[in-house]
């Protein structure tokens, strides 16, 4: 007696209309309780697992619709062209013009990074470099790194200091982290005080910015600095800078 035949046909349907599935839908519709019939019908039609979600959800390479980075999102559910997250990492790390921070790469991939660039770089799949506090995550081809940090320094030189503090989407995630950490160890004056004295530090517009970030009028924060400015240090600033100092 002959084997049942199980065609794919079901599977392909079903990500035709769902676009992507999980294994237990896959089964269903396969009429199986065996996840290598499942398996072995996926690689007969060509497909992908998501590089989030625990790589839960399947896909065919055909419905993707990947963007230049060769990412694809359904439903929050993540797929790359590259086929696991460590794989896309890489590949987005080497192609990368000023290779990337992690909170970067948590942007563009819309899931938290930083374990997977930690494996990466103990095995030795991708280099890391200190750059403004952070690493910068570069290819393992040192003719290429070089030429990424040189070309991240050039655009961070182009913005200016206070547009990297203020401006760019990676390190106001970072610099809001720490000062909200920091800022709920302290008591309601020291509070203002830490506001306006960093208010200082960014410079033009950073009463506002720091006011948003700590739910505070900006009016006071802009008050609370020239007080600190005027009454502690008699208009002087000896030392100061900023968060790094006083975390």
């Amino acid at each position: 007696m002959k084997p049942t035949t199980i065609s794919g046909n079901a599977i392909q349907t079903l990500l035709e209309q769902k676009k992507i599935a999980v294994m237990d839908e896959l089964k269903s519709a396969l009429g199986t309780h065996a996840p290598a019939t499942v398996f072995r019908k996926l690689k007969e039609l060509g497909y992908l697992t998501s590089y989030t979600h625990g790589s839960r959800y399947y896909t065919f390479k055909s419905i993707a619709r990947f963007n230049q980075q060769g990412l694809w999102s359904f439903n929050s559910v993540g797929f790359s062209i590259h086929g696991t997250l460590l794989n896309t990492l890489v590949n987005l790390i080497h192609s990368s013009e000023g290779g990337f921070f992690a909170g970067e790469l948590n942007t563009l991939l819309n899931v938290n990074v930083s374990p997977s660039l930690l494996k990466l770089f103990k095995q030795g799949r991708v280099i890391r470099k200190k750059h403004l506090g952070l690493y910068l995550y570069c290819a393992l081809d040192s003719s290429i790194s070089k030429r990424q940090i040189v070309n991240r320094q050039a655009s961070n030189a182009s913005q200016g200091a206070r547009g990297i503090i203020m401006g760019s989407d990676w390190v106001s995630d970072e610099i809001k982290a720490a000062i909200i950490l920091f800022v709920s160890l302290l008591d309601e004056k020291q509070r203002r005080l830490f506001a306006g004295l960093e208010s200082l530090q960014f410079g033009h517009g950073g009463d506002h910015w720091i006011a948003q970030l700590l739910a505070l009028d900006p009016h006071t924060v802009s008050k609370d600095a020239d007080n600190y400015w005027n009454e502690t240090f008699n208009g002087k600033v000896y030392g100061h800078r900023g968060l790094g100092a006083m975390i």
